[in-house]
């Protein structure tokens, strides 16, 4: 038995990622869509880092938004875990003063 490779249009594979970024579970979205789950897989990690010569990643303006709102929100999020740490020492060492 042999199958066939089926060929899917730039604008198929960027409306897929979409959605499928878009939905709760990528597996569902892959059946909603008729495709197999780890094509979608594929689609989405091309998505997320675009290398040169890569034919299925969307390059839209919105990906580069989405990317810099990422390394921001990365940022943001460990420098709160940084003072959430001192805040946990600040109040043990308040906590010792006390007894």
């Amino acid at each position: 038995m042999s199958r066939k490779a089926r060929k899917y249009t730039q604008e198929f594979k960027q409306e897929a990622v979409k959605l499928a970024l878009q939905k709760p579970s990528i597996a569902q979205a892959a059946k909603d869509l008729g495709i197999p789950v780890a094509t979608l897989h594929t689609w989405i990690n091309g998505f997320k880092k675009p290398s040169e010569g890569n034919t299925t990643t969307p390059s839209t303006p919105d990906t580069a938004a989405l990317l810099a709102e990422n390394r921001r929100l990365q940022k943001e999020l460990a420098i709160l875990k940084e003072e959430k740490e001192i805040l946990k020492k600040a109040a043990a060492y308040f906590a010792r003063e006390q007894k």
